[in-house]
């Protein structure tokens, strides 16, 4: 079923007979298609099986749905971008995806259970050795578990296990909307405040029929490219520390606080935290704040523009960068995988241009092509010059207007699937409604949740003293995946 991206849907009108769904899907995800989300709900004394494939190119997304009450055909065979998904199906509702070529829980064998008591892969021979990482790690990072089968320095596989975040959020969600939800969103991963408040506000107000005001969505795209000058900066600034090239780890760290202040000077939230509502946002500028952003705005990308300089005209740095961590195009498309790390290995993929929204016309994104630590640390600082150009122009030009309207109760036995551009990715929020207006259930996929197995394979055929390079240039989030 074709449906439009921000737009509510008959969720019915989706449903499929269970042999006809997974023919449809494994056909539409073969034809370039890709799963943005896939996921079981309760429906009646069963269950219903639900994905969201888009097709990028055009920028167009269908859903489709099947009653479920036992075990499902595995489509990770043939799709590998749904072994994640078909995992958490298993996980959370027990339902076994038969074929499933390396089935285990995401977070938990059983609920409650303590994470990371699964079995790993192992590799077996002569002088193969085994090492394990975390869960807790040196430094302030978040808990997760990697476990290396190697050959001396050479790593042979990675796997990667987390869960030790998980807090329920989705569950939460499920009962909303109401005082909380917005919280509950705009937490979901830190760092991502207004990406995700934006995907949870964007699915409200959908199923709401609210228009949101222009000036509004022109406020919500400078706090969203704000955050993600932010995490930008001090990310480039964390793969220079990883390479000991400290004038740029030292100058981005400060930097990138910045940039939160700046988010702080609307709001009062250093991560954004109450700006957005649904129907709008919660906090207007006036000329004098207009004008003080845009001096911060100017000062701190000069000195960023100055700091991350240094990195491409320093050999030793760019020599380390260069072929570390190589993951290639047919892996990431494969892999379905998202964000910065996708279009630096040449995969044509952000959600302001494939799928636009509020404020983003006309947008142009940063793609290079090599896949490496080098290609992912420098679509970074393309999209850095994008971002700031982006809130530069929206400040110079903010409409004139309301910055929020009301908005009402949502539409019955409706569903809505709402796609932001997070700093990390792409953000899917799939929201789906009963008769009582209520949230039935509310699916969230953290870019994160797409691209941890794309780390675990740029290690593959490396060294393991790349990883921590490796896992910076990606800087995923562990709350993210484990919701």
């Amino acid at each position: 079923m074709r449906i439009n991206h921000l737009g509510a849907f008959d969720f019915r009108e989706a449903e499929l007979e269970p042999e006809l769904f997974f023919a449809t899907a494994a056909s539409r995800l073969n034809a370039g298609g890709r799963a943005a989300a896939y996921f079981a709900m309760p429906d009646r004394n069963a269950h219903r099986l639900v994905i969201i494939v888009a097709f990028d190119r055009e920028g167009g997304l269908e859903a489709y749905s099947t009653p479920v009450s036992g075990p499902f055909r595995s489509l990770t065979p043939s799709c590998p971008q749904l072994h994640l998904f078909e995992r958490e199906i298993w996980e959370q509702t027990g339902l076994k995806p038969e074929g499933h070529p390396w089935l285990k829980p995401v977070r938990f064998n059983t609920p409650g259970s303590v994470p990371g008591s699964a079995d790993f892969f192992t590799v077996h021979g002569g002088q193969v050795h085994e090492v394990a990482v975390g869960p807790v790690h040196a430094g302030v990072i978040e808990p997760g578990h990697f476990r290396f089968q190697c050959h001396g320095e050479h790593v042979f596989h990675l796997e990667i296990m987390l869960g030790y975040q998980h807090r329920g959020v989705e569950r939460r969600l499920a009962a909303g909307p109401d005082a909380r939800s917005l919280h509950y969103a705009e937490t979901l991963s830190g760092d991502t405040t207004i990406g995700h408040a934006w995907a949870y506000c964007a699915a409200v107000e959908a199923l709401a029929g609210a228009r949101v005001p222009e000036r509004a969505q022109a406020l919500r795209g400078v706090m969203l490219e704000l955050e993600r000058l932010a995490c930008h900066t001090g990310d480039l600034g964390a793969l220079a520390g990883d390479v000991a090239f400290l004038p740029t780890a030292a100058y981005c760290g400060r930097l990138r606080g910045e940039f939160l202040n700046m988010s702080a000077l609307v709001c009062g939230s250093r991560f954004g935290r109450g700006m957005l509502v649904p129907g709008g946002t919660a906090f207007d500028l006036d000329y004098a704040l207009i004008k003080e952003l845009r001096l911060k705005l100017e000062a701190a990308y000069r000195d960023t523009e100055n700091a991350v300089s240094l990195l491409w005209k320093t050999g030793s740095v760019v020599d380390r960068f260069s072929g570390t961590g190589v993951l290639t195009k047919e892996a990431a498309e494969g892999l379905g995988i998202v964000g910065p790390a996708a279009r630096a290995s040449g995969v044509g993929l952000d959600t302001r241009r494939n799928f636009p929204y509020g404020p983003y016309e006309d947008f142009t994104m940063a793609v290079s092509g090599s896949g490496d630590v080098y290609s992912r640390a420098y679509v970074r600082w393309l999209e850095i010059q994008k971002s700031t150009r982006l809130v530069a122009g929206w400040l110079d030009a903010l409409p004139e207007g309301p910055t929020s309207v009301p908005c009402g109760p949502l539409k019955p036995d409706s569903a809505v699937v709402s796609l932001i551009e997070g700093w990390r990715g792409q953000i899917c929020h799939a929201a789906v409604t009963g008769r009582d207006a209520k949230f039935r259930h509310y699916k969230v996929t953290d870019p994160s949740f797409h691209n941890w197995q794309a780390l675990a394979m740029t290690l593959r055929g490396g060294e393991i003293s790349d990883f921590p390079l490796c896992n910076k240039s990606f800087n995923l989030s562990y709350c993210g995946r484990d919701l």
